[in-house]
């Protein structure tokens, strides 16, 4: 009986050898899909925002002293260096840009000329500050931007006659024109370039003898660069 048995399990697995030999064979695997790459578009730029920041930079520009009853200085050259803070925000429509920004900064500006009589007369200023509304069209990351607004400062008219100095803070105008560019989604560089005129600074106590207060005018071609971090 065990033989029969043998003899038919080996009979049986040579069978399912030979149909399985004769059973067509499974074809090679589908080939797989190319993987799909899917660019991420980078992020846009807005200019919209709140801001804080520094600047710095070199002015130049006029004085006047006009005494009453004597011939006036004619404009005379003053100049120096300026160093502040800056507050400002933005918002962008498209690529329109309107914002409002504000400064104040340490200046060293001054000039003298030889006035009435021989005397020294010297102009000069230790702070400015302007308040001004800025309009611009952005490409992306750069700005190109004017901006116009109220200027204030102190007006120290010097004469060496008295030794005396008597100080006005004046309030006048700006207008100008920058460009700024966008480093990173929060910091952003610039350069620009303002006129400041103030108004009349005056000297009297200080400036006897002259008929009366001397008008003493004061203006700035201001150029500086500045930097600024933005929150938003």
């Amino acid at each position: 009986m065990k033989r029969i048995l043998l003899a038919a399990a080996l009979a049986l697995a040579a069978g399912g050898q030979a149909l399985a030999a004769d059973l067509p064979q499974p074809g090679p695997p589908p080939p797989r899909a190319p993987a799909t790459y899917v660019p991420v578009p980078a992020p846009v730029f807005t200019w919209t925002g709140i801001y804080v920041g520094a600047n710095g930079g070199y002015a130049f520009g006029d004085s006047n002293w006009s005494p009453p009853g004597f011939t006036p200085t004619g404009n005379f050259s003053t100049s120096g260096y300026l160093l502040g803070g800056t507050l400002g925000g933005n918002y962008q429509w498209g690529q329109f840009v309107l914002g409002i920004e504000g400064d104040g900064d340490w200046t060293d500006l001054s000039g003298s000329v030889t006035c009435t009589r021989g005397f020294t007369c010297t102009t000069s200023s230790d702070w400015l500050a302007t308040v001004r509304g800025r309009a611009g069209y952005a490409f992306d990351r750069i700005l190109i931007y004017g901006t116009g607004g109220g200027a204030f400062g102190n007006v120290k008219a010097y004469n060496s006659a008295t030794g005396g100095t008597d100080t006005n803070t004046e309030y006048g105008w700006t207008a100008g024109a920058g460009v700024e560019f966008a480093f990173t989604p929060n910091l952003t560089g610039k350069v620009e370039y303002l006129y400041v005129d103030l108004a009349n600074g005056a000297c009297s106590a200080s400036c006897p003898g002259f008929g009366g207060p001397v008008a003493v005018s004061f203006t700035e071609n201001v150029v500086r660069a500045g930097i600024n971090y933005k929150f938003w």
